[in-house]
């Protein structure tokens, strides 16, 4: 037998599934417009940016933006035609590979940072309390975890 939602859980359902499509839509508007950027393609940058030495091993950056490897590694060649970020062999291990974001990506998310970080602000973190942005975090660590794949979890520790 099917358990429906209900309710309050129905109407929490609806609510969710409108800001996950709302949200990345205008994310993503804002970031073409003002920085000629993907919103995937500035969690690409974002993430390097914030890496030790600007360099992330491609399975930790997929894992850090959750991406698969074969959307991570497309994103990845059209950054690199553009400059801002390149391929190089991982010192550590010989069968992987590493991101590495050059000068020019350092430029570009340095650039499109305010107006991302305004735009956050605007659409989300400006609209809470404190203490709903503390729930925000919980709620969507509890959503997260059932979301994660086996085969993330050991990169996403790493995150924290």
């Amino acid at each position: 037998m099917t358990a429906w939602l209900e309710g309050e859980q129905l109407e929490a359902w609806v609510k969710l599934a409108a800001v996950a499509e709302l949200l990345p839509a205008a994310l993503d508007s804002q970031l073409r417009r003002d920085a000629d950027l993907t919103l995937f393609e500035y969690l690409v940058l974002s993430q390097l940016s914030e890496a030790p030495n600007r360099v992330l091993r491609m399975s930790a950056l997929a894992a850090q933006t959750n991406a698969t490897l074969p959307r991570l590694s497309h994103v990845v060649r059209r950054l690199e035609a553009q400059s801002m970020v390149e391929r190089v062999p991982c010192p550590a291990d010989a069968r992987a590979t590493n991101a590495r974001l050059t000068e020019v990506g350092w430029a570009k998310v340095v650039d499109a940072a305010p107006g991302h970080a305004t735009t956050v602000r605007d659409h989300v973190i400006d609209r809470l309390t404190g203490r709903q942005i503390h729930q925000l975090s919980v709620i969507a660590e509890a959503i997260l975890q059932g979301l994660i794949t086996e085969s993330m979890r050991p990169f996403r520790s790493q995150r924290r």
